[in-house]
């Protein structure tokens, strides 16, 4: 049932197969160079699709988009087709272990950070363009078309870009491209170009002082000075607290957390004393209350948790499933008795917001039954076993006859 209580649940689907009566036609028994002479032959790109067992996006391009008629006309004209498993499994097939050095070689060479990657290459077999990240058919087959164009092509406009740094017209295609390769470097670099051919007239227009917001990296970078002396145009084309919030993400992750990682024992009220001196332009209240819980959780301290989740809650909108594991996470580890209360004030509130489903009417009689109401608990873990489904049901009976039996079920 602990599954059921993560905030983020990954997708289930069948082991990814490599036959398709439809769609995509990949190649088989071709090692790379096999590949590539082909697709030179032929006079056709090269798609690689990267991918690992354990990945759901992957597994729902594999299962849903590339069986799609229309997606494979599309790849199977223009392309020579291959896939990569980027991961080893004791279940691997010959042909898949034949690739493995190949696919080391791919995440080195060509920087594969994230599944699914999606790697275009020219007919000579020259990286061309990348796509980080699914999608459906029809947005799909889009972003493989600028792979196509050399124009769009997210590498050709790179090499372009380290010819021409000053060229704007190539930066601003280049920011695009690079961020749907999720590349930040080369983004910040791209938008930095942007900033700096501006007037600055032209940089608070809606369009370019949103990647002027993009584009802040360190406080004393130009773009988050820019921010800083210009809150209120900012604020006034993008909306009220844009500015402060771009400003507070970037103290957050420049100077706040390099501290908390160098020191354990740090005091974060410290710390948010320090920096409303330091920079009093920005008000951190809120990125400093969003962060506590995180915090707390990572030292183990629950009382301290439990009053920052307190906080959170108090001043932000959050949802059923992040309460009931709030709540979980302090049945688990804590035996303080405010604690407990302060979690089952955020079950009931997970169970009045949300669906009354057999995960949070579990956490909630969990936590009744730790604080020694036992009746109650046992007539609320009743109603969770009777709304499980059947892959839960047999462990929430478990519970349950603990409860009937006395026995503890933490």
């Amino acid at each position: 049932m602990k599954t059921k209580k993560l905030i983020i649940l990954f997708l289930l689907a069948p082991l990814l197969s490599f036959a398709q009566e439809s769609g995509i036609k990949f190649e088989h028994g071709l090692s790379w160079n096999q590949i590539k002479e082909k697709a030179k032959k032929e006079n056709k790109h090269i798609f690689v699709d990267c991918f690992t067992t354990w990945c759901g996006p992957c597994k729902y391009m594999a299962n849903t988009i590339f069986p799609q008629p229309k997606v494979g006309d599309f790849f199977n004209s223009n392309f020579i087709n291959a896939k990569i498993q980027m991961d080893q499994t004791k279940d691997d097939s010959e042909d898949i272990k034949a690739w493995y050095a190949e696919a080391s070689r791919f995440e080195k060479d060509y920087n594969v950070r994230a599944y699914p990657t999606f790697l275009i290459f020219d007919p000579n077999g020259t990286l061309v363009h990348r796509i980080v990240g699914g999608g459906e058919a029809d947005q799909f087959i889009a972003k493989a078309k600028e792979g196509l164009d050399p124009s769009t092509q997210y590498h050709t406009l790179l090499s372009k870009f380290e010819a021409k740094p000053d060229d704007v017209q190539i930066a601003r295609k280049l920011a695009v491209a690079a961020e749907n390769a999720y590349d930040q470097e080369t983004l910040k670099r791209a938008q930095i170009a942007i900033i700096n051919s501006m007037s600055e007239e032209e940089l608070f227009q809606k369009e370019n002082a949103d990647i002027l917001l993009k584009s802040a990296t360190t406080p004393d970078s130009k773009s988050y000075q820019l921010i800083k002396n210009n809150i209120a145009k900012i604020d006034a084309v993008l909306g009220q607290g844009s500015a402060n919030s771009t400003m507070a993400v970037v103290l957050m992750r420049e100077l706040v957390l390099p501290l908390v990682k160098k020191d354990e024992n740090i005091n974060l009220d410290d710390v948010q004393q320090q920096l409303a001196k330091s920079h009093p332009e920005v008000d951190m209240t809120g990125m400093f209350v969003r962060f506590k819980p995180q915090f707390y959780f990572s030292k183990k301290d629950w009382p301290a948790f439990k009053d920052a989740v307190n906080a959170y809650i108090n001043t932000s909108k959050v949802d059923a499933n992040q309460l009931n594991s709030f709540a979980w996470t302090i049945f688990e580890n804590c035996e303080d008795k405010a604690c407990i209360e302060s979690a089952l004030a955020w079950s009931k509130k997970s169970l009045e917001e949300g669906d009354e489903n057999a995960a949070y009417l579990d956490t909630y009689a969990n936590l009744l039954y730790k604080k020694g109401n036992k009746d109650e608990a046992i007539t609320t873990q009743e109603k969770a076993v009777a709304a499980a489904d059947e892959d839960s049901k047999a462990e929430l009976q478990v519970n349950l006859d603990k409860m009937r039996n006395g026995q503890p079920t933490w």
